[in-house]
């Protein structure tokens, strides 16, 4: 098959793009545009297609509220949250190589949600909300740290992360329980609302905020993205290879807690999707971790998009968190995939 090879950043980038890896990111990049234009006419009132097209290109200036602050804001953060979320899943699943492993599997949106019902519970009325996020991506940070310390024996490796990851994400789950049993009904339903993951009320700040965190795992992806593929044949042939195993696995960890920490400060739980979306992009191409990080990417962000339409369209005038259905998809799809693996 055809391939090209594109370098960046005076070598130090190297992209390999195949005629099948252009084509499955052209048809991806289609299908979210279309859900784009899609989600933006969709609501309690349908604004036919034509007109959320005009509204866009700045010919009509009808929609400007619907179009503009109601709605772009929330379908952006999707797009955002589900990227995100995609490509922590990938990272996750390459580091530990088990293809079960996903942020919210591991550990890292539970350490996220414990963070963000704590503040819920005991700041709410003290602290501005506006902190939530910070709250969030605290606890996920922290759970991380917890769980590579845990691991740690001269080294960290895939089997140790990933079963003390689970058992952490135990202990946090009950914790949080505890905190939701004990606390007065508003803040019940705020904690269970963040805890399914929502994305009602999205604002533009939340759109730029969510960027800017995103713009520090996603360099390092790209400059470290190749040496990823050397390290999933085994540690041997890595250090073989003279990469630093462990601080590649540390360094790609972190980026993996910042891109799912910031998706649960600002959508909360929304699970599976970490689990899915690799899985997806891997059906598509050729495995090649550089590769699947654009591919994983756009697949999260449709699977959170579709979603949040869903979620918000099918039972007006009710507005269902979009956890609810990536769990309704996820939770199968993760019983097919240990009962393909049961052999393994």
């Amino acid at each position: 098959m055809k391939a090209w090879t594109i370098r960046l950043f005076q070598g130090k980038v190297s992209l390999q793009l195949s005629m099948r890896w252009l084509v499955a990111l052209f048809i991806l990049s289609l299908v979210l545009i279309g859900l784009f234009i899609i989600a933006l006419a969709a609501g309690s009132n349908w604004i036919p297609l034509h007109e959320v097209i005009l509204q866009l290109t700045g010919y009509i200036d009808t929609h400007s509220f619907v179009i503009g602050t109601l709605r772009l804001p929330r379908i952006l953060l999707a797009i955002l949250v589900g990227s995100s979320l995609g490509v922590a899943g990938l990272i996750l699943q390459a580091i530990v190589r088990n293809p079960l492993a996903s942020p919210d599997i591991i550990g890292i949106t539970s350490g996220a949600s414990f963070g963000a019902v704590t503040f819920i519970t005991l700041g709410t009325g003290i602290i501005s909300m506006q902190l939530l996020p910070v709250a969030a991506i605290a606890g996920g940070l922290c759970t991380a740290l917890l769980i590579y310390i845990i691991s740690w024996n001269k080294g960290v490796t895939p089997i140790r992360l990933v079963l003390i990851g689970i058992g952490i994400a135990a202990i946090l789950k009950a914790g949080i329980s505890f905190m939701i049993v004990f606390s007065n009904a508003v803040v019940t339903t705020k904690a269970y609302i963040w805890l399914t993951g929502s994305l009602y009320a999205a604002s533009w700040s939340d759109v730029s905020a969510m960027l800017l965190w995103m713009l520090i795992p996603v360099p390092i992806l790209l400059v470290l993205g190749r040496s990823m593929n050397v390290t999933e044949l085994g540690d041997d042939a890595a250090v073989n290879a003279g990469i630093r195993v462990q601080s590649q696995r540390f360094v790609f960890l972190m980026c993996s807690v910042i891109l799912a920490g910031t998706a649960a400060a600002y959508a909360g739980g929304i699970e599976f999707v970490g689990l899915m979306a690799p899985h997806i992009a891997k059906r598509l191409t050729v495995r090649a971790f550089n590769r699947l990080i654009p591919l994983t990417a756009l697949i999260g962000a449709i699977l959170v998009l579709v979603a949040d339409i869903i979620a918000r369209t099918m039972f007006l005038p009710r507005d269902i968190p979009a956890g609810v259905f990536t769990a309704a998809i996820g939770a199968p799809f993760f019983i097919y995939l240990l009962f393909h693996n049961r052999n393994r």
